[in-house]
C-alpha cells in the first residue's frame, strides 16, 4: 500500500537517533508488530532508493505510526531535518512480522543499538496476552540509549547493558541473556540488532535448546521482493528475501558465516 504520510513530530530520542510520528491511517490500520515501511522523501530525487524503517509504535486509533531511526547516511540525515507538516512517500506495511504464538510464559526480548526499534509493539502484544517479558537493551554508551521507561510502563522488566558501563551493567546483551536462562526465566527469545549480536544470541539459544526469532537489519530496494537486493543466506544453502520472507526468521535458519 502506498500512502503519503504527513509528519506530526520528528524529535531526537538519543545520540543520532530520532523518533518520527507519521499520519498514515490506512497503513496504521493494517500494520503488525515486526513489520516495516519503505520511505521515499517526497520532492527529492536523491537518494533514489527507498529507506526501510521499522515500526516502533502502531496507533490505528489515531492513524499514526512511529519510526525510530538512526542517522547513518544521506537519506536518514535528510529525514532528521524534516519538520512537522512535511510529507513522505510511504510504502507498507511490509515484511512478515513477529510470530506471537510463543510457547511458555517467559519471553526475553533483546534489542541491540537501533535494533530496539521494532520491539515496542512486540512487547505490548506479549504483555496483553499475559506473558512475562524481560527486555534486554544494549547500547554503545548512555548517549545512544533510548528511554527504557516506555517498556516498563507496558509491564516489562528492563535490563540495560552498555559497552562502557555508563548506563546499566558494563558488558553485552549476551551476558544478560545467559543470566536469564540460568535463572529459569527464558522460555522464548526475540532479538533484533546487528548481525554479530544476533549470531551470538543464536549460539546461546541453540546451546540451551531455547526457541525464538530474530529480526535482521538489511539494505533493501523495493521492499516487495522484486529487486533481489536483500538476500539472507540460510543454513540449508539457499537464500530468502529479507523484505518478504523476513525480516523475522526463526532461530537456527540464518547462516551468519
Amino acid at each position: 500500500m502506498l500512502e503519503i504520510g504527513k509528519i506530526k513530530t520528528n524529535i531526537e530520542a538519543a545520540k543520532t537517533i530520532y523518533s518520527m510520528d507519521l499520519y498514515v491511517p490506512e497503513i496504521a490500520k493494517k500494520a503488525k508488530p515486526g513489520q516495516f515501511v519503505n520511505l521515499r522523501l517526497t520532492g527529492k530525487l536523491d537518494p533514489l532508493l527507498r529507506r526501510p524503517i521499522s515500526l516502533h509504535r502502531i496507533n490505528p486509533e489515531e492513524g499514526t505510526i512511529t519510526m525510530l531511526y538512526m542517522v547513518v547516511g544521506e537519506g536518514t540525515a535528510m529525514m532528521s531535518e524534516m519538520e512537522p507538516g512535511e510529507t513522505i512517500d510511504v510504502l507498507g506495511p511490509l515484511g512478515n512480522g513477529w510470530n506471537l504464538e510463543m510457547p511458555g510464559e517467559n519471553a526475553v526480548v533483546i534489542g541491540g543499538g537501533i535494533g530496539i526499534a521494532p520491539l515496542y509493539p512486540l512487547i505490548k502484544s506479549l504483555k496483553e496476552s499475559g506473558k512475562n517479558v524481560e527486555l534486554i537493551m544494549g547500547a554503545k554508551n548512555a548517549d545512544y540509549l533510548t528511554d527504557p521507561s516506555i517498556y516498563e510502563k507496558l509491564g516489562a522488566s528492563v535490563t540495560i547493558t552498555t559497552d562502557d558501563g555508563t548506563a546499566g551493567t558494563k558488558g553485552f546483551v549476551t551476558t544478560a541473556l545467559e543470566d536469564s536462562i540460568q535463572a529459569g526465566k527464558c522460555d522464548y527469545i526475540y532479538a533484533c540488532g546487528p548481525k554479530p549480536m544476533l549470531r551470538f544470541v543464536e549460539q546461546i539459544a541453540l546451546n540451551h535448546d531455547i526457541p525464538g526469532q530474530v529480526s535482521t537489519e538489511s539494505h533493501m530496494g523495493c521492499g516487495l521482493g522484486i529487486c533481489l537486493l536483500c538476500p539472507s543466506k540460510m543454513k540449508d544453502g539457499g537464500y530468502k528475501r529479507t523484505c518478504t520472507d523476513g525480516p523475522v526468521f526463526m532461530i537456527g535458519e540464518l547462516d551468519y558465516e
